[in-house]
Parts: C-alpha cells; sequence; structure tokens
C-alpha cells in the first residue's frame, strides 16, 4: 500500500484529483446532471490518459458527484443525483429553518466518513472476495449474472418487481444485439452492418442517463430555493454532531457498504434503507421528514458508504454494484484493464491504487466541499435555458469521440427516448444498465455450462456455490412477503424513477 501511495503521489495526479472532484461536484449539485451521466460523458475525455489517471479522474468524478447532489437536494429540495432523495427529506426542512450552513456542513463530513469507510472495506474484502471467485466456474458466473439482474429489479422496483426484471432483460435482450461470440453469427441484426457490431455501452448509457435527463429536466418546473445562510458553522462542531450519531454513522457505514455490494442496486437504495433504520431506531421517529440532522447524517453516511462498496464486485467480479459503477468498469475494460478474478493476481497495485483514489478523492471533495461552499452555490444560479444546449453537446461530442460513427450517435438518440419512456411508466433504469453490462457474460457462459455439462441441467446441482446462486434466485423472485419486501417497502415510495445515481 505504501509503495503504491509513494508512486501516486505526483503533481500531476494531485491536480487530477483537484479538478475531477470539482467537476463531479458540480455535475452532481446541478438537477438533471447525475453521476452516471457525468461518469458516461467524461470517459471519452480521458481516453487520451494513461490508465491509472483516467481511472483516478473517473473516480474521483464519481466521488464528488454523489456528494455534490446534496447541494441542491438541501438548497432547493431537488436531488441533484437519487442517490440524494433522502438527503432531501431532512436538508431541506433544515435550510428553510435557517440551518442550511450547518445542513451542508453535515452532509459534508458524512461524505467524507462514508467514503473512507468505504475505501477500508475494499482494502479488506476485494482480496477476499477475489480469491472466493477463482472458485467460480461458468455455472457460478451464469448465475451470479441472473442473480444481479433479478435482485436489482427487485430492489430498484420494490413496488413492483415484475419492473424492474422486465428492464434487466431488455437489457439482456440488447447485449444479444450482434455476433454472438462462439460462431459469429448474427443475432437481432436484421441485415443491418452497424447492428452486427452490437450496441455499444457508452452510447447507450449517455442516451438513457444524459438525453433522458435532458428531457426530464426541461418538463421539471421551477424550484423553491431556501433562504441563504451567511454563518459559518465550525468544522469542530460538525464532527461534534457526527459522535452525537456515532451509532447512526456506524450502522449507516455497514448498510451503504453492503447494499453497495449487491449486483446493480447503487447508492440510492443504500440511502434509503439507512434513512429508514434511522428512523426505527430514533427515540423521536415523529421527528423525520422535519429536518432531524440524524436522518441527514444517516443518508449522506450511506451513500458514500455504497460507492466503494459498489466497486468491490465490479473490480473482483467484473459486475457493478450500480449504474455509475458500471461506467467505471467499462472504462477500466477501455484503459486495458481487467477487472475480475485475476485482477490480484494479474494487476494486485490496481486495487490498492483504487483505495487510495478514493481517499484522494474523499479529502478532496471534503476540502472544496467545505472551503468552497459560497462558490459551489453560485452554480445553482446557471439557468437550464443556458446549460441545456451545452450538456446535449457533450451527450453527442462523448459517444462519437470514442468510435467516430454516427450510428452511435442514433443509439444514443434511441436509448434517450426509450429511457424517458420507461422513466415515465416508473421502470427503472439499473437494471436494465446491469442487462447490458453483464448481457455478454451471462449469454456465453450459460452456453459453456451447457456444454460442459452436456446438455443436462441437474448437473447444476453438484456444486455447493452452483446450488447456494439458485437459491438465492428463487427467493428473489418468490419472497413477495416478508423481510424482503418490507424492507423494499421502505424506499420503494420515496424513489425518484431513475433507478440509478
Amino acid at each position: 500500500m505504501l509503495e503504491v501511495l509513494t508512486a501516486l503521489l505526483t503533481w500531476t495526479t494531485l491536480l487530477n484529483v483537484l479538478w475531477a472532484t470539482l467537476a463531479g461536484i458540480v455535475i452532481g449539485a446541478l438537477p438533471g446532471l447525475t453521476a452516471t451521466m457525468g461518469l458516461a460523458l467524461m470517459v471519452s475525455l480521458t481516453y487520451s490518459m494513461t490508465g491509472e489517471q483516467a481511472i483516478l479522474v473517473l473516480v474521483c468524478i464519481y466521488v464528488g458527484s454523489i456528494y455534490g447532489g446534496s447541494r441542491s437536494a438541501i438548497l432547493l429540495n431537488i436531488p441533484g443525483t437519487p442517490a440524494n432523495a433522502a438527503t432531501a427529506v431532512e436538508g431541506f426542512p433544515m435550510a428553510l429553518k435557517g440551518e442550511a450552513g450547518r445542513a451542508l456542513g453535515l452532509a459534508t463530513v458524512a461524505s467524507l466518513v462514508g467514503s473512507l469507510f468505504g475505501a477500508l472495506c475494499l482494502w479488506l474484502i476485494a482480496p477476499i472476495l477475489s480469491e472466493a471467485a477463482l472458485r467460480f466456474g461458468s455455472y457460478e458466473y451464469f448465475l451470479l449474472g441472473l442473480f444481479g439482474i433479478l435482485i436489482a429489479g427487485r430492489m430498484t422496483a420494490a413496488d413492483d418487481p415484475i419492473k424492474g426484471w422486465i428492464a434487466g432483460f431488455v437489457g439482456l435482450l440488447v447485449a444479444a444485439v450482434g455476433q454472438e461470440s462462439f460462431h459469429a453469427y448474427d443475432r437481432l441484426s436484421f441485415g443491418s452492418a452497424d447492428l452486427s457490431g452490437g450496441i455499444a455501452l457508452i452510447p447507450a448509457m449517455v442516451g438513457l442517463f444524459g438525453i433522458t435527463e435532458l428531457i426530464v429536466s426541461l418538463t421539471a418546473g421551477s424550484a423553491r430555493v431556501a433562504p441563504k445562510t451567511s454563518r459559518n458553522v465550525p468544522v469542530l462542531s460538525l464532527f461534534a454532531d457526527l459522535w452525537v450519531a456515532r451509532w447512526t454513522v456506524m450502522r449507516s457505514n455497514v448498510i451503504g457498504t453492503a447494499v453497495g455490494i449487491i449486483p446493480g442496486v447503487g447508492e440510492d437504495v443504500a440511502a434509503w434503507i439507512a434513512y429508514a433504520a434511522a428512523k426505527r431506531a430514533s427515540r423521536a421517529p415523529e421527528a423525520y421528514g422535519k429536518g432531524t440532522r440524524e436522518g441527514l447524517i444517516a443518508a449522506e453516511t450511506a451513500n458514500s458508504a455504497a460507492l466503494p462498496g459498489a466497486i468491490i464486485p465490479a473490480l473482483t467480479l467484473a459486475v457493478p454494484g450500480s449504474a455509475p459503477a458500471a461506467v467505471l468498469l467499462a472504462a477500466m475494460f477501455i484503459h486495458n484493464v481487467r477487472p475480475g478474478p485475476m485482477i490480484m493476481i494479474e494487476n494486485p497495485g490496481f486495487v490498492a491504487a483504487m483505495v487510495w483514489f478514493l481517499v484522494f478523492a474523499s479529502i478532496a471533495m471534503a476540502i472544496l466541499g467545505l472551503v468552497m461552499t459560497g462558490p459551489l452555490l453560485m452554480v445553482l444560479k446557471i439557468r437550464k435555458e443556458y446549460l441545456t444546449p451545452v450538456v446535449f453537446t457533450l451527450c453527442l461530442l462523448g459517444p462519437y469521440a470514442l468510435s467516430q460513427r454516427l450510428f452511435d450517435l442514433y443509439v444514443m438518440l434511441v436509448f434517450g427516448v426509450l429511457g424517458f419512456l420507461l422513466r415515465q411508466m416508473k421502470y427503472p433504469m439499473a437494471p436494465l444498465i446491469l442487462g447490458l453490462i453483464l448481457g455478454g457474460m451471462i449469454d456465453q457462459n450459460f452456453r459453456r455450462a451447457l456444454v460442459l455439462i452436456a446438455r443436462d441441467p441437474v448437473e447444476f446441482a453438484t456444486r455447493p456455490i452452483t446450488v447456494a446462486l439458485i437459491v438465492l434466485c428463487l427467493a428473489t423472485l418468490f419472497v413477495g412477503g416478508g423481510a424482503m419486501a418490507r424492507l423494499g417497502g421502505l424506499f420503494g415510495r420515496r424513489a425518484t424513477g431513475g433507478g440509478g445515481a
């Protein structure tokens, strides 16, 4: 770890950390620009960088944008990202009571603690999970991908899991477009040479999260702005508030990291679950929703802890824990980093580097959040009429810069319209993205497993990990009541429809 830190401590690294974290905060603070959208747009801008610096920049944008969404959530009652929806429930009432400064400060220090705890868990868990994943074969990888789709659909659409599962299998269907990997046979291409090459991930994600968010923001009304407060809040008093709520902080850290590891679920679900857990454990649950510090701390700690948690399966299993982590996973492949069980053998230093990336980004986020509160709040005054054409131009430039194909722009626009229609019908986006990411892995491993077992499905039940994954898949499908339904009901009615950060 220390050797990796020494190698990373260069002026180039520090400069990239500062500007990328600041850019992430701005992206997160602007309503309609989500973390997933920001990462998808920035992938093309990092194409000329070295792999290490490119991933560093994307991690900093990821951390900054999840935190930056708390700015607009607290001051405008509009979550900058879906991960900050629970923050708005307590942050905006605090701002209306004249405690905007304290709310912004608490969001900052809670995010710092959550991110650092998640980075520690990444350091501790990633080697263990990577070693366990070495025992996985085609059977296990097929079932793991299937479980990811099912659990993402269940958790992101708790009121109607069928919609989540439909979204996930639409993603699998889209991933099947093009030439299959074994015999190069065209599937669902309808004679089109462009479709024979498949649907690229980055244009699809820019469409689903970029174009869709632009359409949604254009249809949204004006926001109610909380009164500003000029009183500076001492940093020590903010940490004193965290100490008072230390049990909530610890519980939210564990919840956030655990939920982050679950494939495709994401930071928004982690925040709602931690918020609901804090409310249940509170001696004054009736005060929640009226501006409680503990509720704000729970939400911001959990969504920041879920971020490194989502990176853990992306690194060790090549299965993203959230929609932004899916973009980060795609960027790793673009920059010749091969995530998966072999990463601890082929590139052990990269896991340690990822831990330090998160630490750097967390420290920069806290410093920028506390020192530049005033200038950052000016970003919220940018008029939608000025911002929309700039973002739309970036949406066009990003996918085109990667491939120089007009077809990718058509893909982006089609997925933008599709995403808007699905959003209007309350379909979550995270399972769809997870289906796109995992489609190739599920397809290849299922077909390979059938060959290995001579097309005898009974062989699936001869391996302990396979049996455990089958049980998990069946439980996810058929547990309609009980603990899972109650857990989903805690956040399902309040989710903002995005299904991802």
